[in-house]
């Protein structure tokens, strides 16, 4: 088993009177992961599926000796899927305030979901953490860089969640057409006001033939045949569920700059690919590029979540063409970061962002991703 950063981190505020919430996509992990922490625990811990009928039942009471009676003498219990609980924060909150003697590990598939029925009522209660499919980070503290070096390019075409990871190519496949059809969707389709699986699903098949272009919702209102208002909602959920996330267009308001611009990318390579059923060698595809730049910025952002820097994420584009794929800025610092698959030479946009922002503008190719999948650049 690849041993997740989040673990650590999640051990170390057990038993500090707070809740442990863990949102992610399904298939990450999040059930693996809780499984482990409880381990350590024996008979003291518990694991509880939230989506059985009789835990959900039992969960729903609001009387504390009867919450108590279900719960036991377990010192630590996971509630996983928490989000199909009814108003599972005052729950939470319940169990926080009156049963002092144990921990609760909290894991939701849908953070929407999850985050509005917790946010208020569990204000100071809580921790919160996403878990992402398996990191650049975590492959290379259980191998070394030279073995990611020789797998990269699978990595690239399959992604990584983990049972995809650990599996066969022809394995891989099967398991991401499972993940991309059904298990993507699964929480969204409970959300009010979601009915359409199938715009969903060719809503992120054009998000994914836009990887790394700039993303307009009225072209794709017009494409798909909604209104801009339904395609911003839909991309709001898909964000929320951890499957995309945005990146804006970085400006100080100079007058060429593109202000209110933004990308698309996934969290999962694999994803993608699953979702234009491509998974050809990068020698014979015409986006080796984009799959680069998603990998490099969905990985670097999860090293940013995992390793607690706080930083905010960009991408800067002027209407003559000149772009700087990533930007980081943080604690007024900003750094700039071309991606590119293989060696590349520094443009002419380099300088004028330079000059502009007295930023640093760092190449990230195949001879220097380590370094900043480590964030040393």
């Amino acid at each position: 088993m690849i041993k997740r950063l989040l673990e650590k981190r999640i051990r170390n505020d057990l038993f500090k009177g707070k809740v442990i919430i863990v949102y992610g996509a399904r298939r990450v992990g999040k059930t693996t992961l809780s499984k482990q922490l409880l381990s350590e625990f024996s008979m003291a811990g518990k694991y509880l599926n939230c989506e059985i009928l009789s835990v959900e039942k039992n969960l729903t009471e609001r009387e504390p000796e009867k919450l108590r009676a279900f719960l036991g003498t377990n010192k630590v219990i996971v509630l996983d899927e928490a989000q199909v609980i009814p108003d599972i924060g005052k729950v939470l909150k319940l169990i926080n305030d009156t049963i002092k003697d144990v921990q609760i590990i909290a894991t939701g598939s849908s953070s929407f979901d999850m985050a509005y029925k917790t946010s208020e009522t569990l204000t100071g209660r809580a921790y919160h953490y996403v878990m992402y499919p398996l990191s650049v980070l975590e492959l290379t503290a259980e191998n070394d860089w030279m073995y990611l070096a020789s797998n990269l390019e699978r990595l690239l075409l399959f992604g990584l969640y983990p049972q995809v990871f650990l599996s066969d190519n022809e394995e891989a496949v099967r398991e991401l057409e499972e993940i991309s059809s059904s298990y993507l969707f699964k929480d969204l389709l409970h959300y009010d006001g979601i009915k359409k699986s199938r715009l969903l699903k060719d809503l992120l098949i054009s998000l994914a033939l836009q990887l790394g272009s700039e993303v307009s919702y009225n072209e794709l209102a017009n494409k798909l045949g909604v209104n801009s208002m339904t395609i911003q909602k839909y991309i709001d959920l898909l964000e929320q569920c951890h499957i995309i996330f945005r990146l804006n267009s970085f400006s100080r308001n100079l007058r060429k700059e593109l202000s209110k611009s933004f990308k698309v990318y996934f969290y999962d390579n694999g994803i993608r690919n699953a979702l234009i059923n491509n998974y050809n060698p990068l020698s014979m595809r015409n986006d080796a590029g984009a799959l680069w730049e998603n990998f490099c910025i969905s990985e670097r952002i999860k090293s940013n979540n995992y390793l607690g820097r706080k930083v905010n994420s960009y991408f800067w584009r002027t209407y003559d063409q000149k772009e700087i794929d990533y930007i980081e800025e943080t604690g007024g610092k900003i750094t700039g970061y071309e991606l590119k698959y293989s060696e590349a030479k520094k443009k002419l946009s380099f300088k004028e962002f330079s000059d502009t922002y007295k930023a640093k503008v760092n190449v990230v190719n195949l001879l220097n991703y380590r370094e900043f999948f480590e964030g040393a650049i």
